[in-house]
């Protein structure tokens, strides 16, 4: 794969398009202009290429999206096939048939209790509505009073205002505080930082949200949790278990369960929704980033018919949820988001990430003796490396010094994008990525650490 590349003063022309035009996300943009950004002009494979023809593995999955790699001839046609009928109507008042199609399909594939599919366009925004699916439900059961979320801290469930209520991320979400509603806050179980064992880690958490429910449960509508791993948090894993308790917890005390599976869904974790791993039934669930494969935006919330129900009745009793997005159901996102599936079924692609996460965890056992590696933290496909400055004592880094960012430049300079969440350096490569691939970039990143950390 090789491109003649732009010229100098292309790219240079590029990069005052950024400057003059351009906010990217999540960026400082003074440091950004700065540095020599990359522009990606196209991608194969488990790669994308940028406009000087330089190749890059794609070690992050295009921030946690790609599922079947760039480019697939199969999720092509199945946009030009559809782009052939029509890109876009309205599911508001009407249906159509990708959006019918796929909401079946997503009640198939997830956990038994959700039944029906509501349709929006990101992460964030399939959280929102559940929160005001969560939030309304009680109003609509006659029990207004339960109007009081529960979250974890350090979570991350997307940027919107209700989204980033029952965030706790405080680098994120501190400086909007006032915007926010309140929202009780749990503690995540994080054994690497906890004085004690796995076991008395999730002890102390669960006896922390059994407290809550236990004085105030008839307040509570909602328990918020991203299955099994706090991705933007540093890929923090939960204890076996852990989640499973926490669904008991909620029937015990008729909360509501919401499972965000945006990061966890389809496949990353090994399973085809991570709430499968413990055979956890929640009552809502978000779903995102990889239901198109990672081509389009769409997102969904499913819930229970419970929840549901409680939203059917006659015109004048006023009981419909009054939310809605332009895109939602977009043909063009369901479509492809079909052929993803069909991919996922075709493939073995579940069981192929299996294998995949046994091969990533035996090579990465030599990444976690590097002097400044403190912790591995690894689910199937999502991985953590948390670096700090004294491995015995687990001595962070000096955030000022960027360690994190800096080793993930070095990879970038090796031929790896990826970015890192603090200290915490990410790989989640694509989940279709060879053997070859997988030993490639965790040899990448483990030269990276070495160099920056001058071990």
């Amino acid at each position: 794969m090789t491109l003649a590349g732009t010229s100098t003063a292309a790219y240079a022309e590029l990069l005052e398009q950024n400057r003059r035009f351009l906010w990217n996300p999540f960026t400082q943009m003074k440091d950004y202009l700065a540095d020599a950004p990359v522009v990606i002009e196209r991608g194969e494979g488990v790669k994308l290429v940028d406009v000087n023809g330089v190749e890059y593995y794609d070690g992050n999955s295009s921030l946690w999206l790609n599922v079947h790699g760039h480019n697939r001839p199969e999720l092509n046609e199945a946009i030009v096939a559809q782009l052939e009928k029509v890109a876009h109507s309205t599911l508001l008042g009407m249906a159509n048939v990708p959006a019918l199609e796929l909401a079946e399909r997503l009640v198939e594939l997830t956990p038994s209790r959700v039944a029906k599919v509501f349709f929006s366009d990101s992460g964030a925004t399939a959280v929102e509505i559940g929160l005001k699916v969560a939030f309304a439900y009680w109003r609509r059961v006659g029990r207004p009073e339960k109007k009081v979320f529960v979250a974890f801290d350090n979570g991350y469930h997307g940027d919107t205002v209700g989204a980033m209520s029952v965030g706790g991320i405080d680098l994120f979400h501190a400086e909007f505080g006032p915007l926010l509603f309140p929202c009780e806050r749990v503690s995540f179980p994080h054994p690497y930082r906890y004085p004690g064992t796995e076991e008395e880690c999730a002890r102390a958490s669960l006896a922390e949200v059994e407290a809550l429910f236990e004085s105030d449960a008839r307040r509570i509508a909602c328990l918020v949790v991203e299955p099994l791993v706090q991705a933007a948090a540093g890929m923090r894993t939960m204890p076996a278990g852990f989640l499973a308790e926490l669904e008991r917890l909620c029937r015990e005390h008729d909360v509501l369960l919401f499972a965000d599976e945006v990061a966890t869904g389809f496949g990353r974790t090994g399973a085809m929704f991570a709430c499968e791993h413990e055979g956890v039934e929640p009552d809502l669930m978000s779903l995102g980033k990889g239901l198109t494969g990672g081509y389009l935006p769409v997102a969904a919330t499913l819930v229970s018919d419970a929840v549901y129900d409680a939203f059917y009745g006659d015109f004048a009793e006023q009981k419909a949820l009054f939310h809605g997005h332009s895109f939602t159901g977009n043909q063009l996102g369901c479509a492809v988001a079909l052929a993803s599936l069909d991919l996922f079924e075709r493939d073995g692609l579940v069981g192929r990430v299996q294998e995949s996460s046994r091969l990533l965890e035996r090579r990465l056992r030599a990444v976690s003796e590097l002097p400044h590696v403190g912790d591995v933290r690894q689910r199937g496909l999502m991985v953590g490396i948390e670096l700090v400055s004294e491995r015995s004592s687990k001595e962070p880094f000096d955030w000022r010094e960027r360690t994190g960012q800096r080793v993930c430049q070095r990879a970038r300079e090796l031929g790896m994008l990826t970015r890192p969440l603090g200290d915490v350096v990410v790989l989640m490569p694509p989940l279709v990525t060879e053997r070859h691939d997988l030993e490639a970039m965790v040899g990448i990143l483990e030269l990276a650490i070495l160099d920056v950390t001058g071990a």
